[in-house]
């Protein structure tokens, strides 16, 4: 064997150790997260909901815009305008959701509570997360580079830590974007094999986000309604 096919060889073992010892493919793409993270303040991009009910075999498809904003953590602003094929709008401001229905011009009202911080887990998942808000609530696995719709993209499995949650989501597959660090899909999935799949596109990076533009454009004579209470 001459030196320096002994010498490939040792690297070759030598990195193969290092992997198996404890570093993960995970840590450059969160890494990328952290990155991303840093400099997050609001996108706007097109959304792809897919909400599949297992039981039979059935999905619901909408699509629609997205606009969001982070003020700081904990303090996430969002709008989601669906147009097909059940028009509406949802509206996340601080720990209130309102949804507006065009249809019956009925404005519905929710106060999230302590809930809110799901929705940041989960729906906004990735959008100024860090590395560390990741993985101190999940189990983070590397699934390998999986491109979606053409587009490069790594993924990861998160599986959440807290038992309340894991009663609700089993895991959350994402798939991240190598170029801007943000992610481009997420799906999450449910008890019984219902999932909830958000896919982005033709996202854009808009760090002066007007408040206004967050908001619902309601009519005058619109309906308020509270459910639940």
């Amino acid at each position: 064997m001459n030196n320096r096919y002994l010498a490939a060889s040792f690297i070759f073992i030598l990195g193969s150790v290092g992997f198996a010892g404890g570093a993960d493919p995970a840590d450059a793409v969160l890494a990328k997260i952290d990155r991303a993270a840093a400099g997050f303040r609001g996108m706007s991009a097109d959304l792809r909901q897919v909400a599949h009910t297992e039981v039979v075999n059935q999905d619901q498809v909408a699509t629609g815009t997205i606009r969001m904003k982070r003020v700081k953590p904990g303090d996430t602003r969002m709008l989601v305008n669906f147009g097909q094929p059940d028009p509406k709008s949802v509206s996340l401001q601080g720990q209130t959701v309102d949804i507006y229905l065009p249809r019956t011009n009925v404005v519905q009202e929710y106060n999230l509570g302590q809930n809110s911080s799901l929705i940041e887990q989960f729906l906004l998942l990735g959008f100024g997360t860090t590395k560390a808000d990741l993985l101190a609530n999940n189990e983070v696995k590397y699934l390998g580079a999986d491109p979606l719709d053409g587009r490069p993209a790594a993924e990861l499995q998160l599986t959440p830590k807290n038992k309340d949650v894991a009663a609700h989501v089993q895991k959350i597959e994402m798939w991240i974007s190598p170029d801007t660090g943000l992610p481009i899909q997420h799906k999450i999935f449910q008890a019984g094999g219902d999932y909830q799949l958000f896919a982005f596109s033709n996202i854009h990076l808009e760090p002066n986000l007007p408040d206004s533009s967050l908001k619902l454009k309601l009519p005058k004579n619109v309906k308020r309604e509270t459910p639940g209470r």
